[in-house]
């Protein structure tokens, strides 16, 4: 486990952890917020998003060899949204129930695209035979995405019905190439509830150490779900898909980001069904 841990850490971590807490600091500043309250608030919100990332880890790690895992790692690296949904669907609001995974359709695009600049497969794309389709899902994905807080209420159910139809659409042509490993190493079954607790665990303290967050830097309660957490929800798939880059697994990247998105749309329609039923 603690090689898994140092082998999960790389230098865009701290890099991403150092954006966060500039972010609310920044607001803090900005806004006459309590620095020092934000400043250890903020970096709560990286020890749990830290222990949702590991967690994640370990959960893929008990699966391998399952030879349908890598097809579902693009479903697996949207717990995260799928328990911030859960999360807010507790207090019937639907605009913060949607923020994340919306978000995260906005944010994953972006991700990818530091992903090929870093890696240096963005002067590649030109020889990627798929680049059009899969840049016109991201664009329908994200409009879907930002849509949706655009609407009154009332149009809800229209945006419902576009975004399955679209998703599924997407989901159905998407190029099915990603293909299992060999690995010596067995898979550990056994350890696979401790690290499902793990993520719940840290899920569960998170909204209340974000809530404080936005108390003391003054940051807009909206925004820090729609964009910090969105992003930092993101990093799994970001990371994930680095390491295909790195492996020249180019249209399995791209497969990922894609099933996220598509993922995240069903999120969001399944929250605004469970909300329209109780509300």
């Amino acid at each position: 486990m603690k090689k898994l841990v140092l082998e999960s850490l790389s230098k865009l971590d701290f890099v991403i952890w150092w954006i966060t807490l500039s972010f609310f600091l920044a607001s803090a500043g900005l806004n006459s917020g309590d620095l020092d309250k934000t400043f250890s608030w903020a970096s709560g919100i990286i020890v749990l998003m830290f222990f949702v990332w590991l967690s994640i880890e370990l959960i893929l790690s008990s699966l391998k060899n399952v030879k349908w895992l890598v097809k579902i790692t693009g479903f697996i690296t949207n717990w995260p949204e799928a328990l911030v949904l859960i999360i807010w669907l507790i207090t019937w609001d639907v605009i913060f129930a949607a923020s994340t995974p919306l978000g995260s359709n906005v944010m994953n695009p972006i991700l990818l695209l530091v992903a090929l600049i870093v890696t240096g497969y963005i002067f590649k794309l030109k020889f990627f035979n798929y680049k059009w389709f899969f840049i016109l899902s991201f664009i329908i994905t994200w409009i879907l995405a930002i849509s949706f807080f655009q609407i009154p209420e009332s149009y809800y159910i229209y945006w419902l019905l576009i975004s399955l139809v679209v998703s599924l659409i997407l989901f159905s042509k998407k190029f099915d190439a990603i293909e299992s490993e060999d690995n010596d190493e067995k898979a550990k079954w056994y350890f696979l509830p401790l690290w499902i607790i793990l993520l719940l665990m840290s899920w569960y303290f998170l909204d209340p150490v974000v809530s404080a967050t936005a108390e003391a830097s003054k940051a807009p309660k909206w925004l820090i779900w729609f964009l910090v957490l969105s992003t930092l929800t993101s990093w799994p798939e970001f990371k994930s898909v680095l390491a295909l880059l790195k492996r020249k697994k180019t249209l399995d990247a791209f497969i990922n980001i894609l099933v996220s998105n598509i993922t995240n749309l069903w999120l969001a329609v399944v929250g605004i069904v469970v909300w329209s039923i109780f509300k």
